[in-house]
């Protein structure tokens, strides 16, 4: 029984939390130079981060802000190549990985593949995780160094440098806002993230 109440008050925290107002400078960040054009929610991650592995895979952060978001919204995921010494070339995969769909399908064995068993060593390992969750060869060489491949990667690469992203985990709306995890109730992970989810929908609605 103490357990079923523990898990209504949790629920009721979570849901008090979400629905708080939010204050610039406290949950969000207003940039000083905003930049125009980018998608309405921009995430950036990398294979390589710790609490990255933690926001899409522990606490599932990405997924609450998915549900969360007015419909029509478009939420965008960005891999950074300024960590780990395949930076780079997971930057390349993770184009890949949207080019031909398969993000849901690489996300969990690259994360674990990175950071778990570290058996990602080289760009053939790399191939490798994609093989073994079902990704066909010849379709992942075709991509990997096609046109549509080499424009995401310069995607990614463009929207780091406007935004002047120094970390990761890292979201941005409307290229004008940025969320500050620092500013949230972190003493509980369900009101943290029901709250993280909260603030990206308001400043979605945001005028």
């Amino acid at each position: 029984m103490k357990k079923v109440w523990l898990a209504l008050a949790g629920m009721i925290l979570a849901f008090s939390a979400s629905a708080a107002q939010i204050t610039d400078g406290k949950q969000y960040i207003t940039l000083d130079k905003p930049v125009a054009g980018e998608p309405q929610v921009l995430e950036f991650f990398s294979f390589y981060c710790p609490h990255c592995y933690q926001f899409e895979e522990v606490l599932h952060v990405s997924d609450s802000v998915r549900q969360k978001l007015p419909e029509g919204t478009k939420m965008t995921k960005y891999h950074v190549e300024f960590l780990g010494p395949l930076g780079k070339d997971l930057t390349q995969a993770w184009a890949v990985a949207v080019a031909l769909g398969v993000e849901d399908k690489i996300t969990a064995p690259m994360f674990e593949a990175v950071q778990k068993t570290q058996t990602v060593q080289s760009v053939a390992d790399i191939r490798k995780v994609f093989v073994d969750a079902g990704v066909k060869g010849e379709d992942y060489d075709a991509a990997w160094n096609s046109f549509v491949v080499k424009s995401l990667v310069a995607q990614q690469e463009k929207a780091a440098a406007d935004l002047q992203l120094q970390g990761v985990p890292a979201m941005y709306v409307n290229g004008k806002y940025q969320l500050n995890p620092q500013g949230m109730d972190t003493s509980n992970m369900d009101v943290f993230v029901a709250q993280y989810a909260d603030t990206v929908k308001q400043l979605v609605e945001k005028k």
